[in-house]
């Protein structure tokens, strides 16, 4: 380093000794100034001697507003300690604190968890139900006041809890909670007095804990559903991330739908304005957390009534309310809406039927399968009449597609004549197929939906609600462990069997399509490719679908073997085809289509020659 650097660096180092030295005597300075004027300020502006508490919007302003508060005369809604209060019935205990007046726990008795212990819906502070108090042109939150109550067992077995909070000056608030003796349904009667004004907002937050065995599962089965005053309903599932959602209409009640557990909040004049919000701060220990703001006008401009629902998402519970709230069951949505009438005109008149008689539930998904197979029995002989009838003219057939070869066209019209002439309807076998269909797709629906079936025993499986295992990994084992997750259940590898013995069973009672080799080999592929899905399904469905495989197996070997007589069916064909042919109207539109088809091919060389 010569000798202009050193210079040069001492110099920088002088400038910045200097600019610190004297940023450091400003900032003294500044301070200096700024204490004496507050000095000043404080001299000429003294503290009032007394606080008026109906400025006071919270416990924690007055908690703020002097640091000696025995001085100062507070309300008894500021003040106070808090204390846990329970109110309970048959189906519900519920506990309250004396600082809010909102329940901050609830125990559903009848159930347990998965791992057999109390079943808490939600427990702990994140869990609020607040309304906002008009006060001096301000506001309080009746969750931030204290509370004296007063616990009242009526006749009748009903219980009920009335807190009362005094805000001073003529200003009160009542909250009564009433707990009918043997149900689910809450009555709340919100009161206030002194405190005229329009629609009151209401605060409503729940943090729903994890019960059952798959958190992943109870999290997919996490909903919100909504039913606006003029009958429109909708719901969406709950997904990790801040959501809100804000309705547009009247709301006649709000509910969050876990898998087998739901709360919902019902205003009998309907909420004004509601906005609905999740969190994604998700951990291991509950599912889903949400907090809803509803507006709401009083009646009588000072009391509103709701009704709050805590307790298990069974469908005749919510059914029998007639509120709506058997939504929340969900047996059929979305293309496949239509499948809940089945389920509730059908399945669960003959499940609850059943179960009156019969407590083991896997005999019960025995005797229905074997109910609804003999009430479809006609569709699946008429099905197995047709396929026969296809046997027999499959000599024919190969003969007609020997004969023209390639001409697919000129085939496919002799076929259809050969159909006509026998009597023989090519969709005999697909249509009753096709209506049993909707059936298969409402017990899809209805058994991961039954609470009924959580925690019954059946076999091997613990619980019939959720999937069977007979083998476990805690290794995450790429692409398996997310197809399959980190288990294997037996009753979806006995119905991937039963399925594939079914195809090869029909692959020699159905004649081939040599012309389509997708269809050939599709029952095979497609029982493996529904592995990954079933293996996380219910273990009432995939024992349903397999008990379901193997009624059809003997169903099809008595018929073929008893009822179905392929050389007296031969013999029908041939009187028929020495009939006058009448074709339907369906066959007279294919052979149109044919022919057009026709048609235009024989058009088109000529056009490539111009």
């Amino acid at each position: 380093m010569d000798r202009n650097q050193i210079i040069g660096f001492s110099l920088l180092a002088a400038l910045l000794i200097s600019y610190v030295v004297y940023n450091s005597y400003s900032e003294n300075q500044y301070q200096e100034a700024k204490r004496a004027d507050s000095i000043a300020h404080a001299k000429s502006h003294p503290l009032p001697a007394k606080v008026d508490s109906s400025q006071l919007l919270s416990t924690k302003t007055l908690a703020d507003s002097s640091s000696d508060s025995s001085k100062i005369a507070l309300p008894a809604a500021y003040q106070g300690s808090a204390e846990t209060i329970t109110l309970e019935n048959n189906k519900l205990s519920l506990q309250f604190s004396t600082k809010g007046a909102f329940p901050i726990a609830a125990l559903i008795k009848d159930y347990k968890t998965y791992d057999k212990k109390p079943l808490y819906l939600f427990n702990g502070k994140d869990n609020k139900f607040s309304m906002t108090l008009p006060i001096n042109n301000g506001a309080v939150a009746t969750s931030d006041l204290f509370y004296t109550y007063q616990q009242e067992t009526k006749s009748n077995g009903d219980q009920s809890i009335r807190f009362a909070s005094d805000l001073g000056e003529g200003k009160s608030v009542t909250i009564t909670y009433t707990l009918p003796a043997n149900d689910y349904m809450m009555q709340i009667s919100l009161q206030t007095t002194g405190m005229q004004g329009t629609d009151r907002k209401i605060t409503w937050q729940t943090r729903s804990l994890h019960t059952e065995r798959d958190l992943s599962a109870e999290r997919m089965n996490s909903q919100i559903y909504y039913q606006f005053v003029d009958g429109d309903k909708d719901y969406y599932t709950i997904k990790e991330g801040n959501e809100q959602k804000t309705l547009d209409k009247k709301t006649k009640w709000v509910g969050f739908r876990m898998h087998f557990f739901s709360t919902a909040l019902i205003a009998d004049n309907g909420f004004t304005a509601t906005d609905i919000r999740t969190t994604d701060k998700l951990d291991s220990s509950f599912v889903s957390q949400n907090k809803t703001s509803f507006s709401i006008t009083p009646d009588n401009q000072e009391t509103i009534h709701l009704k709050w629902y805590i307790g298990p998402n069974g469908y005749k519970i919510l059914h029998a309310y007639d509120l709506g709230l058997d939504e929340m069951v969900p047996l059929g949505y979305g293309v496949m809406a239509f499948v809940k009438y089945i389920n509730k005109w059908l399945i669960i008149p003959i499940f609850d039927t059943l179960s009156k008689f019969i407590s083991n539930f896997g005999i019960i998904i025995m005797l229905m399968t074997i109910i609804i197979r003999l009430l479809l029995s006609f569709f699946t002989y008429k099905s197995y009449l047709s396929s026969a009838k296809m046997r027999v003219l499959k000599p024919e057939l190969d003969e007609l597609r020997a004969k023209y070869g390639d001409d697919q066209q000129k085939f496919g019209m002799e076929q259809m004549k050969l159909y006509r002439t026998a009597g023989v309807n090519p969709l005999g076998g697909c249509l009753p197929t096709l209506l049993q269909l909707p059936i298969l797709f409402a017990m899809f629906y209805f058994f991961p939906s039954s609470i009924e079936l959580r925690q019954e025993q059946f076999l091997w499986a613990t619980d019939l609600s959720t999937y069977d295992s007979i083998h476990n990994w805690t290794t995450n084992i790429p692409v398996v462990s997310f197809v399959f997750g980190n288990h294997l259940s037996l009753f979806t590898i006995l119905m991937t069997a039963s399925s594939l013995f079914l195809a090869l069973y029909n692959k020699n009672m159905t004649p081939q399509d040599p012309n389509n080799p997708m269809m050939k080999w599709m029952p095979y592929v497609f029982p493996f490719m529904l592995i990954g899905v079933f293996n996380k399904m219910a273990a009432a469905l995939t024992f349903y679908y397999f008990f379901s495989n193997m009624i059809s197996i003997a169903q099809q070997f008595v018929i073929q073997k008893f009822f179905i007589n392929e050389a007296k069916i031969h013999a029908q064909i041939q009187e028929n085809k020495n009939k006058p042919a009448t074709p339907s109207k369906w066959q007279e539109k294919i052979e149109q289509m044919q022919k057009a088809q026709m048609e235009k091919m024989k058009q088109q060389p000529s056009k490539n020659k111009k």
